[in-house]
C-alpha cells in the first residue's frame, strides 16, 4: 500500500502576506522621501479651493484679524501696507477697478485748454508751454497777436511744435499731411491711427507734429496793406545757440552801400516784401519804429553779438521771442529815410559797430 506523499512547500496564506508586507516595506523605505513629497503635493492641491474661499470671505470683512501677521505689524509700525493681488474664484465676474476709457501713452502729451488773462501774450504762453507763438496762434485761428481783445477766451495749447487740426468731411491722412508739409506717418503714429482709426473721423481734433504753419504779422508799415507772413515755423530754442562767428546775409540782394565810418551797417537792396531772415539764432530784444531807420528789429546772439535790421515793411516776431538761424523775421520795406526798398543791416560786438561782411557767409 502506497503512502500519500505531501509536497515539500505547502502554500500558506500567512507566509504569502508576510512576504508581500516585507517586500512593500522595503519599497516604501527605499522611496519614502518621494512618496512623502507626492502625498504632500496632493494634499495641498486638494486644499486650495477651501483656502481661496476662506481668503475671500476674510477680505470682505476688512478686519485686522483677516490680514497676514506681517501686514498687521507693518500697520502698527506706521509702514504703508503692501499691495496684494487677490485671486478671483472661477465662475465670478472680473470687474474693472479703474476708468475704462483709453489711457494716453506716457510719451503723448494731451491737448491743454487755457483761459486767456489780462497779462497773457503769445510769447509768454509760448515760453511757458515750450511751443512757438505761431503754433498757438494757428491752432486757435488767432491772426491778431494782440490778445487784449480776447481776454477770457479759452484756447487750446498744442502738445508740441506743430498744429492742431479739425478734421473735416472728405479729409484723408495724405491730404492733411500734404497741406502741412509733413510725412503721413507722423500723423498716423501720434494719433494711433493704426489701432484707433476713429481718431481721424470728421469733427475730431488731431495734432500734426512738425507741421508748417504761417507766421504772424506783428507790425506793418502800411496798415491798409494785406501783408501775409511767409509760411515759416518758429521752433523754440532752449537757449541762445553759441555762434561760430559766421552770420548769414539776411536777404539775397545786392549791396548798395558799404560799412564805413559814417555808415554803421551794410545796405542790401531787394524787392519790396522780400523776407528778411535772422543772421543767427538768438533772442529778439527790440522791435518797432526808430528815427531814420523806420521799422526795425534787434536780435541778441551769443558771444556779445547783436544784429539790427532797419527800413522794414513788416515785422513777424515779437520782443522776447527766440528765433532760429535763417528764420524770416521781417520783410523788405521803405520805412524811415530811404530812397528805395532795402534793409540796413548792422552788426555789433560787445556794443561796438563792426563790419558785418567780415563775419558773414552767403
Amino acid at each position: 500500500m502506497h503512502s500519500t506523499r505531501r509536497p515539500h512547500a505547502t502554500p500558506s496564506a500567512r507566509r504569502t502576506l508576510e512576504r508581500s508586507l516585507r517586500h512593500w516595506g522595503e519599497v516604501l523605505h527605499r522611496y519614502r522621501l518621494r512618496v512623502i513629497a507626492d502625498l504632500a503635493v496632493a494634499a495641498l492641491v486638494l486644499c486650495l479651493p477651501f483656502g481661496v474661499t476662506a481668503a475671500q470671505s476674510g477680505a470682505t470683512g476688512n478686519s485686522i484679524a483677516s490680514a497676514p501677521v506681517a501686514d498687521v505689524l507693518a500697520s502698527y509700525a506706521g509702514v504703508e501696507e503692501p499691495v496684494r493681488a487677490q485671486t478671483v474664484a472661477r465662475g465670478e465676474t472680473i470687474t474693472a477697478a479703474g476708468d475704462p476709457r483709453t489711457a494716453i501713452a506716457a510719451d503723448v502729451k494731451p491737448i491743454e485748454h487755457y483761459k486767456l488773462g489780462p497779462g497773457d501774450t503769445l510769447q509768454s504762453l509760448a515760453d511757458h508751454y515750450k511751443v512757438s507763438p505761431e503754433a498757438i496762434a494757428f491752432s486757435n485761428g488767432i491772426t491778431d497777436p494782440n490778445l487784449k481783445a480776447q481776454i477770457g477766451r479759452e484756447i487750446m495749447i498744442p502738445p508740441g511744435e506743430g498744429a492742431l487740426y479739425f478734421v473735416k468731411e472728405g479729409d484723408t491722412v495724405q491730404s492733411v499731411a500734404t497741406s502741412f508739409n509733413v510725412d503721413p506717418k507722423a500723423i498716423m503714429d501720434h494719433s494711433r491711427l493704426y489701432f484707433e482709426p476713429e481718431n481721424f473721423a470728421p469733427g475730431k481734433t488731431i495734432f500734426i507734429p512738425g507741421a508748417t504753419v504761417p507766421g504772424l504779422v506783428y507790425a506793418k508799415a502800411r496798415p491798409y496793406e494785406n501783408v501775409r507772413a511767409p509760411a515759416v515755423l518758429s521752433r523754440p530754442v532752449e537757449a541762445v545757440i553759441s555762434t561760430s562767428g559766421q552770420f548769414l546775409w539776411p536777404v539775397g540782394g545786392r549791396i548798395t552801400q558799404q560799412f564805413w565810418a559814417f555808415h554803421t551797417g551794410v545796405d542790401l537792396a531787394a524787392a519790396y516784401g522780400s523776407g528778411v531772415g535772422a543772421s543767427d539764432a538768438g533772442v529778439v530784444v527790440a522791435t518797432g519804429w526808430v528815427p531814420v531807420g523806420g521799422m526795425s528789429i534787434l536780435i541778441k546772439h551769443a558771444d556779445g553779438f547783436e544784429t539790427g535790421y532797419y527800413h522794414l515793411g513788416a515785422i513777424f516776431v515779437a520782443e522776447g521771442q527766440r528765433v532760429a538761424r535763417g528764420q524770416i523775421v521781417g520783410s523788405i520795406g521803405m520805412t524811415g529815410v530811404t530812397t528805395g526798398p532795402h534793409v540796413h543791416w548792422e552788426l555789433k560786438q560787445n556794443g561796438a559797430f563792426v563790419n558785418p561782411l567780415r563775419y558773414t557767409v552767403r
